[in-house]
């Protein structure tokens, strides 16, 4: 409809130009002083650069779409800037001598606004998912008794998205090699386009070559990473976590809560990163963020994580944590002033089921028995 009307008000700026050049003879240079076609078509060639550099459509469908809904938006351009000009926008008006648009007119306005705000709503609803970015984001040199390594830390990184806190791991060449080796013998055909660094013999420590495997770093696992099979693998995934929660349950079984915490707390957003929210190694992330949150007396954030947990284990009645994780939030919602009732039902449920409750261990205690290799 937009197209319809830019066209016909073309045609009236036509005629009264036409007219303006006969009445006046020569004296047409104000006319021309506001080239239209020109103007309009930087217009639009302007707005078709900023759409193409900020969204992303995942169809040819949503492409033409989009492509009818810039040619509305140019036409709504061309009106705005001819209303700046103080010209009227309904061409039948300039004709008739009548400024007020007529009522056909504005209802075309109406749906022409009702069009481009559906666009901007489809636009920001079909952007392409987010991708996860590996940025290197430093590289120290590390000198040992024995050894001397290169320390590279890794920030992954939701795109279009800004974290308060990172999710980082801190990794050398030979845990990447180590990952290259297990990955190639699990899924060789997978992993012939997938390139690594080579070794050196030497000049390992120059800021050049640690520039070089800094970004080769970063392609090794956005390419592991865009791969479906791999990106699901437990190599892949225990690569980022893994290591974390073990230094995790070290602090915790040693008294150290306050440490603890933070490897808990960037082990969970290592796996939210990675989207493994739902995995047994999860569940064991949000006990030791439980526990340590209640050993320091935190107990709204205890509350908050123990109530994730059930919601993961909701149709889950034989998990083993499940019952430790009953348990504990009996005992914070009962300290925090909140509703217990669901939970003590459930619990209620495992033991007409036979369950023993007693002989249950406490979230602390399945903390210190998990064996994680």
């Amino acid at each position: 409809m937009a197209s319809r009307l830019l066209h016909r008000l073309r045609h009236a700026l036509a005629g009264e130009g036409e007219g303006d050049r006969e009445g006046q003879g020569g004296g047409g240079s104000e006319a021309e002083e506001f080239p239209e076609s020109s103007e309009l078509e930087d217009d639009t060639d302007g707005l078709s650069t900023r759409l193409s550099g900020t969204l992303s459509f995942t169809s040819n469908e949503e492409e033409e779409e989009e492509a009818e809904e810039n040619e509305d938006d140019a036409a709504s351009q061309e009106l705005g800037d001819l209303c700046e000009l103080g010209l009227p926008k309904n061409p039948g008006a300039m004709e008739n001598g009548d400024p007020s648009p007529a009522p056909a007119e504005r209802q075309g306005s109406n749906l022409l606004t009702r069009q481009l705000q559906d666009f901007w709503r489809r636009s920001r609803s079909s952007l392409v998912p987010q991708r996860l970015l590996f940025e290197v984001t430093s590289a120290s040199v590390v000198s040992e008794r024995s050894s001397k390594y290169v320390l590279y830390t890794i920030y992954l990184i939701r795109s279009g998205q800004f974290d308060k806190a990172p999710a980082a791991i801190a990794r050398r060449y030979s845990d990447f090699e180590r990952l290259n080796r297990r990955l190639r013998h699990q899924f060789g055909c997978d992993m012939a386009g997938v390139s690594f660094p080579r070794k050196r013999l030497r000049r390992n420590f120059t800021a050049e070559t640690i520039a070089k495997r800094s970004r080769a770093f970063e392609q090794f696992l956005s390419h592991l990473h865009s791969i479906t099979e791999i990106r699901r693998s437990s190599d892949f995934l225990e690569f980022f976590f893994l290591r974390d929660l073990q230094a995790a349950q070290r602090l915790t079984c040693t008294g150290m809560y306050r440490e603890a915490l933070a490897t808990w707390s960037n082990a969970y957003r290592l796996q939210d990163r990675l989207g493994v929210c739902n995995s047994g190694r999860f569940l064991l992330t949000l006990a030791g963020l439980v526990v340590c949150h209640q050993e320091l007396d935190e107990l709204s954030e205890a509350h908050r994580y123990c109530q994730q947990a059930l919601q993961l284990l909701e149709a889950q009645d034989s998990h083993p944590l499940l019952e430790p994780f009953l348990q504990a939030h009996v005992h914070l919602s009962w300290k925090v002033g909140k509703d217990k009732r669901q939970s003590e039902a459930r619990l209620q449920g495992l033991l007409g089921a036979g369950v023993a409750l007693q002989q249950q261990p406490t979230l602390k205690e399945f903390l210190i028995k998990e064996v994680l290799e």
